[in-house]
């Protein structure tokens, strides 16, 4: 461990709890949505939004508490723009990802049904399950090699996203389904996709971070 993360680690250790704590709630916003597909195929009820409200809401308390602790705090443990940037990061995930819940829940209950949904709802999970593991790499200051891989699997999961986006575009302009039925997964995937970008810049700034710091 260098002698600057051993100065880093030396101080209250509060703004990597609540960053942590942001980036589990991103993780859990992915999970119950995915929960959410399986739930909302044979039933019609706000209840199905229940969970992914409070995790939005539960993430916001988060954020404004470290902005809060920024406000209060003379020596943070890192750049105080960094540690804003990534929590507006995080923050967005979730909130993205109950827009996502909402379209869906006004929607025709068949899309819920289509493949290419519940897949890109998968990459959406490995995406969140990284930010968690970069974002834990800033407590321990773990080293570049180890965020340059972490960063480099994102990117990784943000291409495939990519391309089951546009795979499905190509089939929806091929008109094999009704105009209304396209202008919704498309709305979905747009969206999905946007929680998948909060991922990128989530993970872009955890790099940044360790790079100025190694």
């Amino acid at each position: 461990m260098t002698t600057m993360w051993k100065k880093v680690l030396g101080r209250d250790e509060i703004f990597f709890d609540l960053l942590e704590a942001s980036a589990d709630e991103a993780n859990a916003s992915a999970a119950r949505l995915k929960d959410f597909l399986l739930r909302i195929q044979g039933v019609l009820s706000v209840d199905c939004l229940q969970d992914l409200i409070l995790t939005r809401q539960k993430n916001k308390e988060i954020t404004t508490q470290i902005t809060r602790e920024l406000c209060r705090t003379f020596v943070t443990p890192l750049e105080r723009e960094d540690i804003e940037a990534l929590s507006k990061s995080l923050y967005k995930i979730p909130k993205t990802v109950q827009k996502i819940a909402e379209r869906i829940m006004i929607s025709p209950r068949d899309i819920v049904k289509d493949e290419s949904l519940h897949n890109q709802v998968h990459f959406l999970g490995q995406a969140t399950d990284n930010v968690v593991k970069m974002v834990r790499l800033l407590r321990t200051g773990s080293s570049l090699n180890a965020v340059v891989e972490m960063d480099s699997r994102l990117q990784y999961i943000e291409g495939e996203a990519d391309k089951l986006v546009t795979s499905m575009l190509h089939e929806l302009y091929q008109g094999r389904r009704e105009a209304k039925e396209v202008i919704i997964l498309k709305d979905v995937f747009e969206l999905l996709e946007r929680a998948i970008d909060r991922c990128r810049d989530a993970g872009s700034t955890v790099f940044q971070i360790v790079l100025k710091i190694s």
